[in-house]
């Protein structure tokens, strides 16, 4: 498990691969920062993807570990997006506290005719689908899972109509993920995938905000709706999250502490312990052994290539060859 760097490690030095939890008590905002380097630069080396498939899946990383790392219980975290577009599937894992892993599936052909147009952006890659976020705490507690729609939209479109249906707090979400040059003598140099996000809600002490009301569905068309003003405070913490800008959630020479006074220093902003965030399958060979030996003896023969079984995790692309005679009986 991941150790909790000191504060100010993310702070004032150019940390990456850490989640850092924030609070704007001017303003009754509560956030977090998240920011990946390594971690999410070796997930994606797994696979091969193409470039606009690898900034989906680390906004999509950088999503999962802003939610996730909000839950009081140990447990998985998973965000899910199922959809009509060039990419159909896409699953993050968080196993909580600081544990995180990621694929996708996606059709090869449709992700390059939309590069070539310079199109490839998250709303037309995803399409019209679903997203799903799983909170899993193990058992004998029982999953709870939340359902947004995926309309060709992004995800922070889709993190903020969940927020907007399910948990009716007022909530502000940026994600960015881009390549950029590492010039770490101790890590090899040239281009490698970063991502970063941030997370505003408010969360004032006399409970949540109630946020305004969604158009009914049998208003008659171009009727006036009567709007709900959002809290001042609200406006302003969320305004102010609407200007940071891609490059600062992912530049490593602009520090957490840097990016976190810039925007809320007049109004105080507090920050509390860091948790370190790892790349880290769960795959193993007596888990993959397990399983095989579920399924029945004449399906397994099926399996059988030059005598073994070869299983591949698709989450780090891991290969494992299996005797069939381990599994008999």
């Amino acid at each position: 498990m991941a150790s909790r760097p000191p504060a100010a490690a993310v702070l004032d030095a150019a940390a990456d691969d850490f989640v850092l939890p924030f609070a704007v008590d001017g303003l009754d905002v509560r956030g977090r920062l998240v920011r990946l380097g390594p971690a999410i630069d070796t997930i994606l080396a797994r696979h091969g993807y193409p470039d606009s498939v690898c900034a989906l899946i680390a906004e999509a990383a950088a999503l999962t570990i802003l939610l996730g790392s909000t839950l009081k219980t140990m447990g998985r975290f998973i965000l899910q997006t199922q959809s009509d577009g060039p990419v159909r599937l896409m699953v993050v894992d968080l196993e909580l506290p600081d544990r995180v892993r990621a694929c996708a599936s996606f059709d090869a052909r449709r992700v390059e005719a939309l590069e070539r147009a310079g199109e490839a952006q998250a709303g037309n890659l995803l399409g019209a689908g679903s997203l799903a976020m799983t909170i899993d705490p193990g058992p004998p507690a029982s999953r709870y899972q939340g359902i947004v729609p995926l309309t060709g939209g992004s995800l922070e479109d889709a993190a903020h109509l969940y927020f907007r249906q399910s948990e009716q707090i007022p909530t502000s979400v940026r994600l960015a993920a881009a390549r950029a040059f590492r010039s770490s003598p101790d890590r090899d140099r040239g281009l490698h995938w970063r991502c970063g996000g941030i997370i505003v809600q408010h969360l004032p002490a006399s409970g949540p905000a109630r946020m305004a009301d969604l158009p009914p569905g049998d208003a008659p068309e171009g009727a006036a709706l009567d709007p709900q003003l959002e809290p001042d405070e609200w406006s302003e913490a969320r305004l102010i999250a609407e200007t940071v800008e891609d490059h600062e959630l992912i530049d490593p020479s602009i520090t957490a502490g840097q990016l976190l006074y810039r925007l809320y220093h007049e109004r105080g902003v507090r920050v509390f312990d860091p948790q370190a965030i790892v790349e880290r399958c769960r795959c193993s060979r007596e888990g993959i052994t397990a399983m095989l030996s579920t399924f029945p003896d004449a399906d397994r023969e099926h399996m059988v290539r030059d005598g073994m079984i070869e299983v591949t995790c698709e989450f780090c692309s891991t290969r494992y060859r299996i005797d069939p005679a381990s599994l008999a009986g």
